[in-house]
């Protein structure tokens, strides 16, 4: 099998494996426990909390370990949103771009349903960007939060986050990104993208399923959305998790290891597989933008086929990928994401998304091209879809 569905998740490393074994093993203990094993677990969580503070830019007080990107949204998003509105209750509309993760969309629904905020939502362009000017026309004075993600989870657009953020900054608002798809590929740097929250998902690493981390700017108000025993400095609850916390440092400081190179490594692969794929299948449409976009991502639609039908043409060829988010597993409605770029509903049933690790070879794109050349055909050649 060829597996190009690294934007879904990826396998754990094995040096990560290495690391957290130890506190799954013989150092248990919890970390809140005031005696020799709750003492090693607690110097473990330090020393993780140490190396994605290192990786992310920022101190160590201001990493809040969580379950995974998504809880990091939820966090950032209605904590921070609540936590304003609370000291000022004018501030009842957040902003959020028309391509967001369903974490931070659903988060933003949330805060309209239940406590009445008013949800404002940036449009992108055809290439899934949001510009300056459509986010300066979203702000408002009652605005207590701009969420716009770093990297789109199923095109792979880059947004200009360092700019975005300035320009919510500016009027005073705090500015969260969503940067699971980001993490390892782009830099992370927190002071330098100038955002006040940042989510990761440590399974896009390399991690296990179920670590993440968001980091909070120090004095940003967030209002916890786990209550109970005060961990993490009362923003998030619950015996933390010391082996998935040593996995996700662990796993952020190996990406950080020749980043720059990796990334320009598998964004040359990529570019050829992308090339052999629009030789191969005329009337291919990239979707996503043609250069600001993730090193590791190719997305296609296939217009009059079926991206299920050509998925599983694929997979009985060996190649494994996706039609988009695994987060809308299960749906049969055309992506709103796609939507939102302006593609037809009939062209977005047709998507198709590669994604790759590090470990990806030349070889195995230009067999998984050949693939693709030969399920399109296949589908194609049984008529009209309907």
């Amino acid at each position: 099998m060829i597996f190009l569905d690294a934007a879904a998740t990826t396998p754990v490393r094995r040096e990560v494996l290495e690391a957290m074994w130890p506190y799954l093993s013989g150092d248990f203990g919890n970390p809140s426990s005031h005696h020799s094993l709750g003492d090693s677990a607690a110097a473990a969580l330090a020393g993780a909390r140490a190396a994605t503070a290192k990786a992310l830019g920022c101190r160590p007080g201001e990493v809040v370990f969580t379950s995974g990107g998504t809880e990091a949204d939820n966090l950032a998003v209605k904590g921070i949103a609540l936590a304003r509105r609370a000291a000022d209750p004018q501030l009842d509309r957040v902003v959020i771009s028309a391509v967001e993760h369903p974490a931070v969309e659903e988060s933003a629904r949330y805060l309209e349903r239940m406590h009445g905020f008013a949800v404002d939502v940036v449009p992108v362009d055809a290439h899934g960007r949001v510009t300056e000017e459509a986010l300066a026309g979203a702000l408002r004075p009652e605005t207590a939060l701009v969420s716009i993600m770093y990297a789109n989870n199923e095109v792979g657009t880059v947004q200009p986050i360092t700019r975005l953020a300035a320009l919510a900054r500016a009027h005073g608002i705090p500015f969260h990104t969503d940067a699971v798809q980001a993490a390892g590929w782009l830099p992370l740097d927190t002071a330098a993208l100038g955002v006040d929250a940042l989510s990761i998902s440590g399974h896009k690493l390399g991690a296990p399923k179920g670590s993440g981390a968001l980091f909070v700017r120090s004095r940003t108000r967030m209002e916890p959305v786990i209550h109970g025993g005060g961990q993490e400095r009362g923003r998030r609850s619950g015996t933390e998790n010391v082996a998935g916390a040593v996995a996700l440092a662990t796993a952020l400081t190996l990406a950080r290891t020749s980043q720059a190179e990796r990334a320009a490594h598998v964004a040359a692969l990529r570019d050829d597989f992308i090339r052999s794929v629009q030789a191969g299948v005329p009337g291919a449409v990239l979707t996503g933008h043609p250069g600001e976009r993730l090193p590791s991502v190719a997305s296609f639609c296939f217009p009059g086929t079926s991206g299920e039908s050509v998925l599983l043409e694929l997979e009985r060829l060996g190649v494994i990928c996706s039609s988009g988010s695994a987060c809308a597993a299960g749906s049969d409605e055309p992506s709103p994401v796609l939507l939102a770029m302006g593609i037809t509903a009939e062209v977005a049933q047709t998507a198709v998304r590669f994604s790759f690790d590090s470990t990806i070879t030349a070889a195995e794109l230009h067999e998984a091209a050949d693939a693709v050349r030969t399920a399109v055909g296949s589908v194609q050649a049984l008529g009209p879809t309907s």
